[in-house]
């Protein structure tokens, strides 16, 4: 593997671009396509990548243990410090992409965003409160969209309940497949602290209801129409393997912002 590739591969790249993907849809939708776009996109796109490397970083020692064969940093590929400067270098970028796209929707990402995100890989994945970067980094993420393309406007409530439910939802998806895992390592977040048979009917409740309360919201005539696909996500959202849970998540808020577009 190529110096490139693992810079690539520890960054998390799939799960960055569909997030990415998924906030230009939505700012397009608000504000149309023009050059306020482009900023929004390039935050997203470099945060993304900044809480990918962290991650690696900070979990580099519990990888090598459970023998996690996908983290070029935990196989010794790749250097902790080269990519904590080019993480370094990245989060520049995302700073200043962040504020191009104003001073307000820029500190609300640099803050609600990544930074917590990156609490969540240097603190509180550990902890009871591991739900609470994503939900609120989900949640940030339309206020984000409308203050940069709407100066002063604010999304609806609901769909930043959306964006918080979805969010917490990934949170658990994304842990399911490593339970076993974290807990030979000793990280014991909230998914941890529940009974393991009740952690998949929660992420796909969570899910489920983001998706209801979106259909709700936005009062979209043909959005019941999705909920059947959304209910199958969720299922294999929730009985996958590897990453495939929580690219069924993205699947999902996929779905949901398309419906939010159409209505």
């Amino acid at each position: 593997m190529t110096t490139f590739g693992a810079l690539a591969r520890s960054a998390h790249p799939m799960p960055g671009i569909a997030v990415t993907a998924l906030t230009a849809v939505l700012a397009i939708s608000v504000g149309g396509f023009d050059a306020r776009v482009l900023p929004i996109v390039l935050a997203v796109f470099t945060g993304q990548m900044v809480v990918g490397w962290t991650n690696d970083i900070v979990d580099r020692h519990r990888d090598a243990q459970t023998g996690r064969t996908d983290k070029p940093i935990a196989l010794g590929t790749i250097a902790p410090v080269l990519v904590g400067r080019w993480a370094t270098a990245t989060f520049a970028v995302c700073v200043v992409s962040s504020l191009a796209c104003g001073w307000v929707p820029g500190l609300v990402h640099l803050v609600f965003g990544v930074g917590a995100a990156v609490a969540y890989n240097v603190v509180l994945k550990a902890t009871v409160l591991s739900w609470l970067p994503y939900t609120v980094a989900f949640g940030a993420l339309p206020i984000v969209v409308y203050l940069s393309v709407e100066p002063g406007g604010l999304p609806p409530a609901w769909m930043v309940a959306v964006g918080g439910l979805l969010g917490f939802g990934a949170h658990l998806v994304n842990v399911l497949p490593d339970l076993a895992d974290d807990d030979a390592t000793g990280v014991r977040g909230f998914p941890h602290r529940l009974p393991r048979r009740a952690v998949a009917p929660v992420a796909a409740a969570a899910l489920v209801v983001a998706s209801v309360v979106g259909v709700v919201g936005s009062a979209s005539r043909w959005g019941w129409i999705v909920l059947p696909v959304v209910i199958v996500l969720a299922v294999v959202a929730c009985t996958g393997r590897s990453k495939t849970p929580f690219y069924a998540a993205i699947g999902i808020a996929a779905v949901d912002v398309v419906m939010l577009v159409a209505a």
